[in-house]
Formats: structure tokens, C-alpha cells, sequence
């Protein structure tokens, strides 16, 4: 992991495109700004791991599912 010190205004860039600016600092919080291709998907990683959990939950739900009265139609 690399860390840096930075100042409010200051950046760092990530790669050729990606760009991350400190926005603001409060006593607990870093506000930060991202600047990158719109192809480049940014989450927050909570997000990431509520979504996880819920995809295991669901996939957990059709374990026992009867695969045996579906029906394949071609066209």
C-alpha cells in the first residue's frame, strides 16, 4: 500500500487517466474528487460488499432448485 501526505487542492494521479484530488478535510472526513474515463466504474467499497452479500444470499436460495420442469424453446 502507498501512502501520501497531500494538502487540500492537491491531487494524485493514478495511471495516465485517473486523477484524485483532496476536496476538503474535516476532523474525521477527506472529501475527494475523482476524475476519470466514464468507462471506469467508481464505487464506494461498502457498496461493493453489500452487494456481495446480497448476490451470496440469493444464489444460496436456488440451491435446491428442480432444474427438471424447465423447458428450452429454440427459434
Amino acid at each position: 500500500m502507498l501512502i501520501l501526505t497531500r494538502k487540500i487542492g492537491e491531487s494524485v494521479t493514478i495511471g495516465n487517466d485517473i486523477k484524485v484530488k483532496i476536496i476538503s478535510m474535516d476532523q474525521n472526513q477527506v472529501k475527494l474528487g475523482f476524475e476519470a474515463p466514464s468507462d471506469i466504474p467508481i464505487f464506494r467499497e461498502e457498496l461493493i460488499a453489500k452487494v456481495k452479500n446480497m448476490n451470496i444470499e440469493a444464489s444460496s436460495s436456488f440451491s435446491k432448485l428442480d432444474l427438471d420442469g424447465l423447458k428450452f424453446i429454440k427459434k
